[in-house]
């Protein structure tokens, strides 16, 4: 199972096991992590999954993909060269202790 670690706005982390094949948001929402909106559910269409991805992370993911990469323009925190949406960033072995921060807005 890969750890997700969630840096919390008030400075607390959660530390959670995910499961291969399910999104870091889908793990949020079903851990009740404050701060991950997931107003779509997931299919790409609000932004409201935002996340900032822990540096030593960043280069370990690919890139996202064209329509990722259109729809962190619309995000409301603001986006960094680390900013990915949680929907899209799907858990696998590789990605086991992944830190994703958790930026001060989603709307």
């Amino acid at each position: 199972m890969p750890k997700i670690t969630y840096a919390l706005l008030d400075g607390t982390r959660r530390e959670i096991d995910g499961t291969a094949g399910v999104s870091i948001m889908e793990t949020a929402i079903k851990n009740n992590v404050r701060g991950i909106d997931a107003e779509c559910g997931g299919c790409l269409s609000c932004a409201t999954c935002h996340v900032y991805v822990d540096t030593a992370w960043s280069d370990k993911l690919p890139a996202p993909s064209e329509d990722e990469a259109d729809m962190l323009g619309f995000v409301a925190a603001e986006r960094t060269a680390t900013s990915r949406l949680s929907c899209q960033l799907i858990l696998d072995a590789s990605l086991d202790g992944i830190v994703v921060h958790i930026p001060a807005k989603q709307t």
